[in-house]
C-alpha cells in the first residue's frame, strides 16, 4: 500500500540559493539511498522562503526504512549541508525540528 506524505518546512533566505543550489545537482548516493528506502515520487517546491515536499512510501516498514536511511554516511553529509538552510514551518515548531508534515484530506489517482 502506498503512503503519501506532504510537509514543509522554511528557508533562510540568506541560504536559499545554496539550498536551490544543492538540489540542482543532488548526490547520487543520497537519491539512491531515498530509493532504497522505498520512497518514489519525491518533490520539493519552492515559493518564497516556503519549501514544500511530497512523497509516497511504497516498503513494508516505514520507521525501519527511515532508520536505515539516517545510517547512511553520505545521506547524513548530505543533511549537514542542507539542515542548516532551513527552519521550521511553524514559529512554534521544537528546537531541530524542520521539516513538518501535514495530514492527508483528500487525493485522487
Amino acid at each position: 500500500m502506498t503512503r503519501r506524505f506532504g510537509m514543509a518546512c522554511r528557508v533562510l533566505p540568506e541560504k536559499r540559493e545554496e539550498y536551490l543550489e544543492l538540489h540542482s545537482a543532488v548526490w547520487p548516493q543520497v537519491e539512491a539511498t531515498i530509493t532504497e528506502c522505498g520512497i518514489r515520487n519525491f518533490t520539493i517546491f519552492v515559493r518564497g522562503d516556503v519549501l514544500f515536499g511530497y512523497y509516497e512510501y511504497i516498503g513494508e516498514d516505514y520507521d525501519a526504512d527511515q532508520a536505515k536511511m539516517a545510517e547512511d554516511p553520505v545521506t547524513r553529509e548530505w543533511w549537514s549541508r542542507t539542515d542548516p538552510c532551513q527552519y521550521g514551518f511553524d514559529d512554534d515548531a521544537p528546537e531541530g525540528v524542520r521539516w513538518q508534515e501535514f495530514d492527508e484530506v483528500w487525493h485522487l489517482d
